[in-house]
């Protein structure tokens, strides 16, 4: 089985939020949910596994080794500092699950060909994953706006060094210029627009990003970052590493959603 989107503890990880626009329970009317056709849960083999999900054409999604808190992380697209409240178990390693599922044959997503399976869920997926949670795991919870720290993403004074993509590919990525995660060798990307190359900053920021640049387009771009620390801090190397592509952060102080956790059971096996 192939496997992509693989990720170690919680830091790859998108967020663009979906949300209900008020506070409220997570019960949601039966006929107005988007539901897995099939779905299977089970506890993992192992509480050191790699943590990793993927999407095959098709619509089917796999995800492995992924405590509850993870869960909502996929399920709600939002990061760590985004989720609060729930028993401790939700957030033990010695508490992972597997998840395996189908959509509809009539939904959008079981439509879907990609020419490889990839690590995003869409809307549609991440709506039937919250659905899944809701009754599997008897989910309960409401969601608050918080004022708090932010990063605004915004022009800098040097000319903007990014390759416009005229024909973007499926493939969306940011992280480091070996190919792995953020780890302070520079900076690179790949199809990426200003709006995802912040949501794609936040989890190492452990703040949310918003961009005001006024970029549009997506781009490709590729910078080095020099240190002599053998272990380069990662927000000094993406703060130079922007100013290098002509871009800066600013923090501020903005909305932050969250997603507080009122109740949570571990699921009865299948």
């Amino acid at each position: 089985m192939k496997k992509l989107g693989f990720m170690i503890a919680y830091l790859f990880l998108f967020s663009g939020v979906v949300l209900p626009a008020k506070s409220q329970e997570a019960k949601m009317p039966v006929q107005q949910r988007a539901e897995f056709e099939v779905a299977s849960i089970k506890p993992s083999g192992s509480s050191r596994g790699m943590i990793g999900w993927h999407v095959d054409p098709g619509g089917r999604v796999v995800i492995e080794n992924s405590t509850l808190q993870m869960l909502i992380q996929f399920a709600f697209d939002v990061q760590p500092f985004q989720v609060s409240g729930g028993p401790a178990w939700m957030r033990d390693h010695q508490y992972r699950y597997e998840i395996e599922a189908r959509p509809p044959s009539n939904s959008t997503s079981s439509k879907a060909n990609a020419s490889t399976p990839n690590g995003r869920l869409n809307q549609e997926l991440r709506e039937m994953l919250q659905a899944l949670l809701i009754d599997r795991f008897n989910l309960q919870f409401h969601v608050e706006t918080r004022r708090g720290p932010v990063y605004l993403l915004t022009l800098g004074r040097g000319a903007l060094k990014l390759k416009e993509v005229e024909d973007k590919g499926e493939f969306e990525w940011v992280g480091s210029l070996a190919g792995a995660g953020i780890n302070g060798d520079g900076l690179a990307g790949k199809n990426i627009s200003m709006p995802v190359l912040a949501q794609r900053l936040s989890p190492y920021l452990q703040k949310p990003v918003f961009d005001q640049t006024g970029v549009k387009g997506v781009f490709n771009f590729r910078i080095e970052y020099a240190s002599d620390e053998a272990r380069p801090d990662i927000i000094s190397c993406i703060l130079t590493s922007l100013q290098g592509i002509g871009l800066k952060l600013t923090p501020s102080q903005g909305p932050v959603e969250t997603i507080v956790i009122d109740h949570a059971e571990k699921p009865s096996a299948n």
